[in-house]
């Protein structure tokens, strides 16, 4: 892949006008295109995007579901590599390099953690970390991988993956058939440190229990159902590729969306 490489971000929202300038103003210069998925926001979400980021491109989804939504912004993609955040503050972007690098060169697939060396977490309860481990444990053992987080949607993959990977989750366990699916399709995959941070405001829509549930229920139907176009080559050996990253902190609090939105009125 060509050192030029173009970088598309997707951020899925819902009703996150308070949290997207950190989200936005964190982007880096080299990313060539942002992509909103959004279309059930009651709130100024859309507007606040648009007033923060004027070439930022909206996609509307007014079907329920992360993975829908998810899918929508790779569809409408238009860069060599895909990179997929959340909205709420959670993920820095400026992280996106660390991804990046290694696709730049022999990686196919590149996933974030939160355990290895360099990455860490302000939001990870001792109950969520315990199930997290234990079905990255479990989805190891069945992939014959050597995941360190499978519960972590910070994500990057080449763009022509998507036909490899052929993605149907409509919900939030979106982010498990991506794992997976990278996995069985033996693709060549990385894992770089990621500190997840809390969110900035509002309420979480993650129910450890249920989604919990989900992540299993996903992991046994794609190991049970799902051929891999590529015959089920064998996994790539995962690598971990370590950053140490600066210790430099920036003020995250929620962002008025009329203090933004004012500064646009009558332009």
């Amino acid at each position: 892949m060509s050192s030029l490489a173009s970088v598309s971000v997707v951020i899925p929202t819902l009703n996150e006008a308070m949290n997207l300038p950190w989200v936005l103003h964190r982007m880096p210069s080299y990313v060539d295109e942002v992509i909103i998925v959004d279309g059930r926001s009651t709130d100024l979400t859309v507007d606040v995007a648009r007033s923060v980021r004027v070439d930022v491109v909206v996609v509307a989804e007014p079907r329920k579901g992360k993975g829908i939504a998810v899918r929508s912004g790779f569809a409408a993609a238009a860069g060599d590599i895909i990179v997929m955040l959340d909205a709420d503050g959670s993920m820095d972007p400026r992280e996106i390099g660390w991804f990046v690098a290694p696709l730049q060169h022999d990686y196919d697939f590149v996933k974030g953690s939160r355990y290895v060396t360099g990455g860490g977490s302000e939001d990870l309860t001792w109950l969520r970390s315990v199930g997290n481990r234990t079905l990255t444990q479990l989805a190891n053992t069945v992939l014959h991988s050597n995941y360190s987080d499978l519960c972590y949607g910070y994500i990057a993959f080449r763009r022509q993956c998507l036909e490899v990977l052929e993605l149907e989750s409509d919900g939030f366990e979106i982010e498990t058939e991506l794992i997976v699916r990278a996995a069985r399709a033996g693709l060549r995959i990385a894992e770089v440190p990621s500190i997840e941070l809390s969110r900035i405001s509002g309420d979480s829509n993650l129910r450890t229990f249920r989604d919990g549930w989900r992540v299993l229920h996903t992991l046994a139907k794609e190991c049970a159902t799902w051929d891999a176009p590529t015959a089920g080559a064998r996994p790539e050996s995962l690598r971990r590729v370590k950053y140490m990253y600066p210790n430099v902190r920036f003020p995250r609090t929620p962002t008025d969306p009329k203090s933004l939105l004012s500064l646009t009125e009558g332009i």
